[in-house]
């Protein structure tokens, strides 16, 4: 009977947590010796102990550990936002294929390690009266579900860790209304406690070291995303959030991004995979890139290994997505771009943070309300141009003059290779005078490069808005979604009709299509 039926025994759920992670955390030998010395005496006694169980929450909730994050993140979603394409024989994700048995590991990966963490750090922080750690932990809790539900649309949320045999799931549509309640109460606690404690030991946040002043500015930007993401589905619900959240005060500086720290222990994943040879830059990475001449364009990917194959003149070469088992059995990775310096394999990388939210999704999140009337503090030019800095900002491009030419630039994609069409025709230069449509591709687009490598999120974005545009396939396994097309949402795995039946075949009854991954999620509705 898995954990996230059951959820028994909140301190066998800490033992559980501390004794996997015995020698990333030598402070707590004893611990790890003796698990019924984590008995709720101490726990109070310890409250660090609690701290531990948070940090990895933290870690895990974004697929930190390297083989969790492929088959969650890059075997999915990073190919179908068309960020990278894969390069292994074997690999059909990049057909537009759901393999069951990665999607499996999804779905334990979330319900049985990180949900466990996020609601024992959430109960236990109430239980014991600590206000501000109970706060933040309600915000990473929204942050943790807002992904689950994008990803597969209804899930257990509510009635997780129920005690019964039976968890239902949640109506999308009632888990943003809860995310934005949520979100009120966490603001609300901090807000009036500026000086509260989150942490007694300010370095198990691995975000922000417990500083309540970021996690507000957290949160607000965090409603705004969700609000953003329920445009198309109810506008006056999306429209309220978003202004609310701008008046309360979101991220303007790469100061105060959302980074989970990492370690020699806890690495960023890309450092590790990338090291396997899976996949490199994408041919619509490479038209976006080359043709507004980015100069993120060698931060984010490193030059072909052997050089420039396509006689551009430039080594950056991408792959187009969707290639066959015998186009893949030709050899791709020397002649097409790996990941940027950064996500190298140690030595050569520099294992960066991993990224949660920053100021330059924050900026393209209020140029669209404000190209839509609403108040978003600015008008959406210069939110537009504002984003696009800051992303250069964040990467250490800090002449403003090459900013300002960029932003300016009437550049616009081109073919990735020869015979080949550019992407789109879109060019940097904020078009004030162009249609709505054309200018929220423009935004989307400059968002779509901002967030990389945050393929979850990119993902999310093209199926809410339709940008950035895609290049077709060159083939589709998928009966549902042609090769011109994108996967609306993952269908469920094979284990929830054996162990939790009656609930996702409910759920299952409530989406429109069904459990189909050309079915929409509920916020999906353009």
């Amino acid at each position: 009977m898995n954990m996230f039926k059951i959820y028994m025994i909140k301190v066998l759920a800490v033992v559980m947590v501390i004794t996997m992670f015995n020698g990333c955390t030598g402070d707590f030998d004893e611990i790890n010796t003796d698990p019924q010395s984590l008995t709720r005496p101490f726990l109070e006694e310890n409250p660090s102990a609690l701290g531990q169980v948070f940090t990895h929450a933290q870690y895990f909730s974004v697929n930190g550990l390297n083989w969790r994050f492929q088959i969650s993140q890059n075997l999915f979603s990073d190919l179908w936002c068309q960020y990278y394409a894969t390069t292994a024989v074997n690999f059909d994700s990049d057909r537009l294929t759901q393999v069951g048995r990665w999607a499996e590991l999804a779905w334990e990966s979330f319900y049985e390690q990180t949900a466990p963490q996020v609601k024992l750090v959430e109960d236990l922080s109430e239980e014991f009266g600590l206000v501000g750690l109970n706060a933040v932990a309600k915000i990473w809790r929204v942050h943790a579900y807002h992904r689950i539900t994008d990803y597969w649309g209804p899930v257990p949320y509510s009635q997780f860790g129920n005690n019964e045999l039976e968890v239902p799931y949640d109506n999308q549509e009632d888990m943003y209304a809860d995310f934005f309640t949520t979100l009120d109460e966490a603001v609300a606690v901090l807000s009036a406690n500026p000086d509260l404690e989150i942490l007694p030991v300010p370095g198990e946040d691995r975000i922000y070291g417990a500083d309540g002043a970021k996690w507000i500015k957290f949160a607000n930007s965090l409603r705004l995303r969700l609000a953003m993401r329920v445009r198309f589905a109810n506008s006056s619900l999306a429209q309220d959030e978003a202004e609310k959240a701008i008046a309360a005060g979101v991220i303007e500086d790469n100061a105060d991004n959302a980074f989970v720290e990492t370690s020699l222990q806890d690495m960023n994943p890309l450092n590790t995979i990338t090291n396997w040879g899976e996949f490199r830059m994408s041919a619509a990475m490479e038209s976006v890139l080359k043709g507004y001449e980015d100069p993120r364009i060698g931060i984010y990917f490193s030059p072909a290994a052997e050089g420039d194959s396509d006689n551009d003149g430039d080594p950056y070469e991408g792959l187009l997505n969707g290639q066959t088992r015998v186009g893949l059995g030709t050899g791709q990775n020397d002649i097409n771009s790996d990941v940027g310096q950064q996500f190298l394999p140690l030595p050569t990388g520099s294992n960066p943070p991993i990224v949660v939210l920053r100021a330059s999704e924050v900026y393209l999140l209020r140029a669209e309300g404000a190209l839509l009337g609403w108040n978003m503090g600015g008008n959406e030019q210069d939110l537009y141009e504002e984003g696009i800095r800051q992303s250069m900002l964040e990467y250490g491009i800090t002449d403003e003059g090459a900013i300002a030419a960029y932003v300016a630039s009437a550049a616009t994609p081109v073919p990735y290779a020869p015979g080949t069409q550019p992407l789109t025709d879109i060019p940097v230069a904020y078009e004030s005078g162009g249609s709505i449509e054309r200018r929220l591709e423009q935004i989307i687009t400059q968002k779509w490069l901002a967030l990389y490598p945050n393929g979850w999120e990119a993902w999310a974005e093209l199926r809410r808005t339709g940008y950035p545009r895609q290049y077709t396939r060159v083939a589709s396994d998928n009966p549902d979604v042609g090769p011109d097309e994108v996967p609306s949402r993952m269908v469920y795995v094979a284990r929830e009709f054996t162990t939790n039946e009656g609930a996702v075949n409910d759920a299952i009854g409530r989406i429109t299509g069904g459990d189909r991954n050309n079915s929409k999620v509920w916020w999906d509705q353009r």
